[in-house]
């Protein structure tokens, strides 16, 4: 009796040699592909970077001018192309130039013939937004020419607020005291004063080491002081800065602000201009 012949199975598979060269053939398409993606995304890191670095330099900017607007006027001054430094200001207001009732003890409104410790301000002070308010050791300036005798960086025309409260001879003003008593030197045409606020007297924007700094309440100098010890840069990329300030029109200046700001080998430049009022 013949027995039958077994059945058998045949099996296929991958060789060595095979699955090496299906991984050298998958590296080679990879490269290839790699090289072909690499530019488009180095440009798409390329481009948010340089969007991200314009941001920070139109943001820096505009912080800039909204402070140089608000800035005491004639008190812009530069220190070399580096610095730009400012007296600001919390508001302004008009002062009574005549007595409500002409009397020696009225005393509401502002004399410049002797020493006065106090003027009624026309309108309310709590009436204003909470960071416009008149406060007590905010320094009073009248008329500031930013000259010899005239110049708020002396002291010429200004006093420390010693008191803010409502008239007592109107209840639509707000009487101004300041101690100690103060000569101004010289009137108002318009009857306007300017008050600087008490916690930040004097700011000044200064290129040092590379980046730029906002540098405030370090007392007033005869020019802008190098960075306040702990003071932070006001952004992370590195800075370069030219500031510069033309003030031939009496009543009006106009700062010219040029910066680049750097970061990972990208640049970005910027100029921009700020029309300041010099109506004191």
């Amino acid at each position: 009796m013949a027995w039958p012949t077994p059945h058998r199975t045949h099996q296929a598979g991958f060789t060595l040699v095979e699955l090496v060269m299906v991984i050298v053939i998958l590296g080679v398409i990879g490269g290839t592909v790699a090289v072909f993606m690499k530019g488009p995304i180095d440009a798409y890191f390329d481009t948010a970077r340089r969007a991200g670095i314009a941001d920070v330099a139109d943001t820096t900017v505009r912080r800039m001018a909204r402070d140089l607007r608000k800035a005491l006027p004639n008190s812009i001054r530069l220190s070399g192309t580096q610095c730009i430094e400012f007296i600001p200001t919390r508001m302004g207001g008009r002062y009574r130039a005549q007595d409500i009732v002409p009397s020696p003890t009225d005393n509401t409104s502002l004399r410049f013939d002797i020493a006065d410790d106090r003027f009624n301000m026309l309108g309310i002070n709590t009436a204003l937004p909470a960071d416009q308010r008149v406060q007590v050791n905010d320094l009073v300036a009248v008329y500031n020419l930013g000259i010899a005798g005239a110049s708020a960086y002396a002291g010429d025309n200004t006093a420390t607020v010693s008191a803010v409260a409502v008239s007592a001879a109107s209840a639509s003003e707000t009487q101004i005291n300041f101690s100690p008593a103060k000569q101004f030197p010289l009137e108002s045409p318009s009857r306007r004063f300017h008050v600087i606020p008490f916690d930040e007297s004097v700011v000044s924007y200064i290129c040092a080491g590379g980046k730029l700094y906002r540098n405030t309440n370090y007392g007033y100098a005869s020019s802008c002081p190098a960075p306040t010890a702990g003071t932070t840069p006001i952004i992370a990329s590195e800075a370069s800065c030219s500031f510069a300030y033309d003030a031939s029109d009496m009543r009006n200046g106009l700062a010219k602000l040029s910066l680049t700001f750097s970061s990972a080998g990208e640049s970005v430049s910027i100029y921009h201009e700020v029309h300041v009022n010099n109506t004191p």
